[in-house]
């Protein structure tokens, strides 16, 4: 039986949401099946989310997912939903994101990784 996670999404970001910031994931697999992973930290100003908004573009990425941590993913899905394909908003107890030691860049990375595999 094979235990490697099928890759649904090409290109995707992971987004995990702070009240003053957001660090973005973003994971795309090349023609050859290496993953090529960029990221980046935002503020959570409007004309930031909007950078935000304008470098998922700029690196292709149509589709992303992010916590829905308290009332702080509001603004980041106002912005970014007109200018997505799909922006998913999922309850962190779906994300089974590791407690204990917290990392923003592993967070979002595992929010891509979740939501890319499906």
């Amino acid at each position: 039986m094979n235990n490697v996670a099928q890759t649904v999404l090409l290109i995707a970001g992971g987004l995990d949401v702070h009240k003053s910031f957001v660090v973005v994931v973003i994971k795309s697999t090349n023609e050859d099946g290496t993953v090529k992973t960029v990221k980046k930290r935002f503020s959570t100003f409007r004309s930031d989310l909007e950078d935000l908004r304008d470098w998922l573009l700029q690196n292709d990425c149509h589709h992303v997912c992010m916590e829905s941590t308290g009332k702080y993913w509001i603004p980041v899905y106002n912005v970014l939903e007109p200018a997505m394909k799909e922006v998913r908003v999922c309850n962190p107890k779906w994300l089974s994101l590791v407690k204990g030691e917290k990392d923003d860049n592993k967070d979002a990375a595992r929010i891509c990784d979740l939501y890319r595999n499906g």
